[in-house]
């Protein structure tokens, strides 16, 4: 048995109960077989693989918190910390009811690849809670967040480990926490991105994500003959990925016609109106209803359905395994181009399969969803340097950096004749950075 399959089964055998977290696991080790193979002897002495898929720490907690009612609600907080072997644990905190170990495990995991992939000093890691924000006042978001941010401040530093926002956490959920942070420590430091820009918060970071994953598409489109200018793209939905990815898509000149949210999807043929997007849902915080009804030309359906319109690019931007393989070969009949993911695993496995089977330009989530922890690590920097940069100069880094993470990628993929699989060629090149550096470090 290869040393891939040996770590394969037993990362099965000892986590059966996360399917999330089997699932990267098992995409990264199966697309990174070449390296190991080329590698076996060295890297089954240093136990790289077992190393890589163990994290360093995992942190499970009680987040105890009193409601508007005078009620006492009890939560359920992580944090897992995966590899520091290239820097500082980084990787956002999500707040939503489906949080469990296995959940951050996989987003931790994906994160150490991902972050290798900035080219930044940053290793990987993740947190959240089960807490949902959605319908809580802001004094119990308040309360929570401070209770939470109570146990978590034993574990994370500046230099240590730094979180960030993710699903569920925006400016309001990461100054509560920094406000706890500085209460409890008496440090005023980089310990969290995402800050306000009043306190120490980065130009462009709200845009970072979704930005980002628009100039990986714009580049990979470009070096296959295409410009995104008069491209249709449909885009599933409607948080701050998927919100910065509309604006920047149809600021390049391509109409992006869709977006949704976890009771529905919207179907505009005029093109999304981004300023109406961001009132119902940064602002008002309501469903895509009101979009619908304060827009005539877009319609409203119950449900899935967004990746049957007919698309040149396919821009998954919500949650994990969104994308199935009916929806795959509905996005191929209708003969989508690209499919670049904006979300953390967005798209399942056969699905993944199915595309790059049938010709379409696939980047992966750890590749193309990258610029928000690219921007992050920006952050730190400013923080460390206790300056701030103009929205322009952060960004041109970002544009440089997703320009640099798409050659890189393709050029890994090469390197194994693999060429075209961004999947592997993403896998590949931010695993030899991170076990480069762990072998340079001893075993630890």
């Amino acid at each position: 048995m290869s040393y891939v399959d040996e770590v394969l089964a037993k990362v099965q055998a000892k986590n059966a109960s996360e399917p999330e977290f089997l699932q990267a696991v098992e995409e990264v080790l199966e697309s990174i077989r070449p390296v190991v193979d080329a590698n076996e002897e060295l890297y089954r002495k240093e136990a790289i693989l077992e190393r890589i898929t163990e994290p360093d720490r995992q942190f499970k907690f009680r987040v105890s918190w009193v409601d508007d009612q005078g009620q006492v609600q009890v939560n359920t907080g992580y944090r897992v910390q995966f590899n520091n072997a290239i820097g500082p644990y980084k990787g956002g905190l999500r707040l939503h009811p489906s949080v469990y170990l296995g959940i951050i495990k996989f987003l931790g995991f994906e994160q150490i690849f991902k972050n290798s992939l900035t080219g930044l000093p940053i290793g990987g890691g993740k947190g959240g809670s089960d807490f949902d924000p959605k319908g809580k006042s802001d004094r119990e978001v308040m309360a929570f967040c401070q209770s939470f941010m109570t146990e978590l401040s034993k574990y994370i530093g500046a230099d240590m480990d730094v979180p960030a926002g993710d699903i569920g956490t925006g400016a309001r959920e990461i100054g509560y926490m920094f406000g706890q942070y500085k209460r409890i420590t008496g440090l005023y430091e980089g310990v969290l991105t995402g800050k306000g820009l009043t306190y120490g918060g980065s130009l462009a970071r709200t845009e970072a994500t979704g930005y980002g994953l628009i100039y990986i598409t714009e580049e990979l489109m470009k070096c296959h003959g295409h410009e995104m200018a008069g491209k249709t793209c449909v885009v599933s939905g409607s948080g701050n990925v998927a919100i910065y990815a509309i604006q920047k898509a149809q600021q390049l000149g391509a109409k992006v016609v869709t977006c949704s949210d976890s009771t529905g999807w919207i179907y505009d043929p005029e093109g999304i109106d981004v300023a109406l997007l961001k009132e119902v849902k940064e602002v008002k915080r309501a469903r895509l209803t009101e979009y619908a009804a304060a827009r005539p030309s877009a319609e409203y359906h119950e449900g899935r359905g967004v990746w049957a319109v007919k698309c040149d690019i396919a821009l998954p931007c919500a949650t994990q395994n969104e994308l199935l393989l009916d929806d795959a070969k509905a996005l191929v009949e209708n003969g989508v181009t690209a499919v670049c993911e904006g979300a953390n695993m967005p798209t399942t496995l056969d699905a993944t399969k199915y595309l790059q089977e049938n010709g379409v330009l696939f980047i992966p989530g750890k590749a193309a969803n990258a610029g928000g922890v690219a921007t992050s690590a920006l952050e730190m920097s400013q923080n460390s340097e206790r300056l701030s940069w103009t929205f322009e100069e952060v960004d041109s880094k970002l544009n440089q950096i997703m320009v640099n993470i798409y050659h890189n990628i393709d050029e890994a993929a090469k390197r194994y004749d693999k060429e075209g699989d961004y999947v592997a060629g993403a896998n590949i090149a931010g695993f030899e950075k991170v076990v480069d550096a762990m072998i340079a470090q001893g075993v630890c």
